[in-house]
């Protein structure tokens, strides 16, 4: 006996009772198969559950050793900012430039033609009776007045070089993605970033410390806090966009390696080192702007989910890609650790296997842990389980089209039914008031069916509109958008005949428009 296992966790344990009253008798059996049937029957709104749940920075949540390496992390960070330690020091850079300056001149007078020595030597043997007058000038006694004005002509400049010397600047205002690093400000969302550092370093306290050094020091080199005001080309924003969120409030972030099959936006991008480098600022701006759409405090969504479509991408024949590909992961692991929640790899093509061992060996085991793979055939089911339908856009399979002005916030709530193999299932749209507009989005996973839209009106004397003939959708089809107005009361009818071999689960929404809506 067979057993086909599904993911919806709900039709799981239907399948889990069946087998267990197979064991048994017959009539259990038979009671629990129409329940089954009657249940998927009935459509059923579908439900935000939960695939992956973001690690809590609650202080309540954490673990013992999570707390202590917290406090420690604090610690060291406010010893460091009170005493303006955090950033490396440039003045001994000046000074060594300086330095190096001084020696520079110091050869030069050194090493003289011996020409010119010998004329020093001659002029010092001159002035040097004029230097002893001079000396015996200065230790002749000088009126009170004078030596009081010197004694305070040298006093001041003690006074000014004591005042430099003692004057330390301390930065109380660093802060990291708009929060505040001081822990003594008592900011709810300090802990959170902290946490990040020390979750990518495994809870080491003086690596986690490290790796924040030296993303301050990043930011502050490469002037990160002002990229947000910087212009970039306008055709690298087909290559990256954040589009909605995921079931949990994180915003979605879309990478588009595809859009470098083309050679004229290739060598756009990466033609040159400085391209490159253009690219990656660019990528970095990005990250800041989805940042910017994170609720940074315990309790919020403080992470990305990234969907990485590899459809029709290059791949590992473009060398520059690669390496390009490879610093981005580096510069993004380094700067901006834990703020990934999931990474979601799409059109997987058989190369992307090969790459994946290659950069494997550079990713730490965090951020492989979060891969997710999805061949072409499984792209829309995959997304599903961690994007609501209204927020995946249509080329994915879900509801969610660009400028759409039909649906919007609670507008229009996503209901399933699942069919079986070779049955057909009606949806039915309830029209009741005349002159209105129906308005529907439908899509089955995996198509393979026959489709068709009617609209029947409630007398039994009118005659049925055909809104779709019927036809049969390929897999590879899109959702369905349609709308129709009634000129009499009655339903919409959608039939679904599931000619496949397999179930097939139907997503669709539907909102009624009055003629006064528009």
């Amino acid at each position: 006996m067979t057993v086909e296992v599904v993911n919806n966790a709900e039709e799981t344990q239907i399948a889990e009772v069946v087998l267990a009253a197979q064991s048994q008798d017959e009539e259990p059996k038979k009671i629990v198969k129409s329940e089954e049937e009657e249940e998927e029957s009935k459509p059923r709104t579908v439900e935000k559950s939960s695939s992956y749940k973001e690690e809590s920075n609650f202080l309540s949540d954490l673990k013992d050793f999570e707390k202590k390496a917290l406090t420690e992390l604090k610690s060291k960070l406010e010893e460091a900012i009170l005493g303006n330690n955090l950033y490396k020091k440039d003045e001994p850079k000046k000074k060594k430039k300086n330095d190096k300056a001084l020696n520079e001149n110091a050869e030069e007078k050194e090493n003289p033609v011996k020409e010119e020595k010998d004329k020093e030597e001659e002029k010092e043997s001159t002035e040097k009776p004029a230097e002893e007058e001079a000396k015996k000038e200065e230790e002749k006694p000088k009126p009170e007045d004078e030596e009081e004005k010197e004694k305070e002509g040298d006093q001041k400049s003690v006074n000014v070089e004591e005042k430099s010397s003692e004057v330390i600047v301390v930065d109380k205002e660093i802060s990291l993605w708009g929060v505040p690093l001081l822990p003594s400000k008592g900011s709810e969302g300090t802990d959170v970033v902290l946490l990040k550092f020390l979750r990518a370093r495994e809870f080491k306290v003086n690596d986690a410390f490290e790796m924040l050094k030296k993303t301050l020091q990043w930011r502050k080199d490469s002037n990160i806090d002002s990229i947000l005001k910087e212009e970039f080309s306008n055709d690298l924003s087909s290559t990256a966009y954040v589009n909605g969120v995921d079931r949990q409030g994180h915003p979605v972030c879309y990478n588009i390696f595809g859009v470098f099959a083309n050679e004229e936006l290739y060598q756009k991008t990466f033609g040159t080192e400085e391209k490159r480098s253009h690219f990656l600022r660019w990528r970095c701006q990005l990250m800041e702007k989805s940042i910017q759409k994170l609720d940074l405090k315990p309790g919020g969504a403080s992470s990305l989910l990234h969907i990485n479509d590899l459809k029709n991408s290059p791949g590992p024949s473009k060398k520059v890609l690669r390496i390009a590909t490879k610093q981005a992961v580096d510069l993004l692991q380094d700067n901006y650790p834990e703020l990934v929640a999931k990474n979601i790899f799409i059109n997987v093509p058989f190369w992307f296997y090969a790459l994946n061992a290659l950069l494997s060996p550079f990713l730490t085991q965090r951020t492989k842990s979060k891969f997710v793979v999805a061949r072409p055939a499984k792209v829309t089911e995959t997304l599903l389980k961690y994007i609501p339908a209204e927020e995946i856009p249509v080329q994915y399979g879900g509801f969610k089209r660009e400028n759409d002005s039909e649906f919007f916030g609670e507008d229009g709530a996503v209901f399933e039914i699942f069919i079986k193999a070779g049955s057909t299932k009606t949806i039915e749209l309830p029209a009741p008031e005349v002159d209105s507009t129906l308005v529907w989005d439908l899509t089955v996973l995996g198509w393979e069916v026959n489709y068709k839209e009617e609209f029947v009106p409630t007398d039994e004397g009118s005659y049925t509109i055909i809104v779709q003939k019927g036809k049969k959708m390929s897999a590879s089809e899109g959702p369905v958008r349609n709308t129709f107005r009634n000129n009499e009361p009655g339903k919409v009818v959608l039939s679904i005949e599931n000619v496949s071999s397999k179930k097939k689960r139907v997503l669709y929404r539907y909102k009624t428009k009055q003629s006064s809506s528009f």
